[in-house]
């Protein structure tokens, strides 16, 4: 999972979580992450997944945005990437993983554990009489 915290620009301090992709940021209403703030593009920049090297950061067309300082077009992310888009700064995490259930492997090591022991007791039972 995926994580943009706003650091600078509206609203600075709320967390969106990046769960599909490719995921867009701009001014638009029908960006996965729409920024009304100066500076922004209708489509600013979009993060892809990349089997290969992991999270990557596009910029849209004549789109500036800025990784850590440093002007980018395209460029892959790491945890802590401090993103600049227009009048917005965004911090690039990656969050916390999350556990399936195991109420069904806990259920079946629990029937397991009960059939080895009604055998253990037929067992002595048999070899009582």
């Amino acid at each position: 999972m995926i994580r943009l915290a706003i650091e600078a620009g509206l609203p600075a301090g709320s967390e969106i979580e990046a769960r599909r992709f490719p995921f867009r940021v701009g001014r638009k209403a029908s960006m996965d992450l729409p920024l009304e703030a100066p500076g922004v593009w209708d489509l600013h920049f979009q993060l892809e997944r990349d089997p290969g090297r992991g999270i990557r950061l596009v910029a849209g067309e004549g789109a500036l945005v800025l990784v850590n300082g440093a002007p980018v077009e395209s460029a892959d992310l790491r945890n802590g990437d401090r993103i600049e888009c227009g009048a917005v700064r965004l911090r690039f995490w990656l969050g916390g993983a999350s556990q399936g259930g195991l109420a069904v492997r806990e259920a079946l090591t629990w029937l397991g554990l009960a059939g080895v022991t009604a055998v253990e007791v037929a067992i002595c039972w048999w070899l009582h009489q």
